[in-house]
């Protein structure tokens, strides 16, 4: 019987791994990833658009041009009032001179008078409040 319970150890032992069970770790750092520095060499340009609409009324154009290192430009607009806005701009591309405008106006603004497109309804009253419910006796504590 003791041999029969020494194989029975042994045969267990034979069985079990030689390594005991290990779950690998659940954080992984994050793979190192550095983006490469790549600079765009700036470049001049020069542009400029305009639109006179007559059938919507839309008027505006812009001006910019760039000699790779500084942008100046103008933009203008007509306003509903009758104005002209005129904005002159003159921007660094490092950015140590900022963003400088200058706005102007050309014009005297003009509002016309409102007229409504509409004739209102005249004023009703609601009519007073009666209850549809009416009780079928009156209390006798008056």
């Amino acid at each position: 019987m003791k041999f029969f319970l020494v194989a029975a150890l042994v045969a267990v032992a034979a069985a079990a791994p030689s390594t005991p069970y290990s779950p690998r770790p659940a954080y992984h750092p994050a793979p190192a990833y550095h983006q490469p520095s790549y600079k765009e060499p700036a470049q001049p340009y020069q542009f400029d658009y305009a639109v006179n609409d007559h059938y919507s009324g839309a008027v505006f154009s812009q001006n910019e041009n760039s000699d790779a290192s500084n942008v100046n430009g103008y933009y203008s607009v007509n306003l509903p009032d009758g104005r002209v806005q005129t904005v002159k701009y003159v921007a660094d591309q490092q950015g140590y001179g900022g963003y400088n405008a200058e706005v102007t106006y050309e014009g005297e603004p003009r509002y016309e008078e409102y007229k409504p497109s509409y004739k209102p309804a005249p004023y009703k009253p609601a009519p007073a409040y009666k209850p549809a419910y009416q009780p079928a006796y009156k209390p006798a504590y008056n």
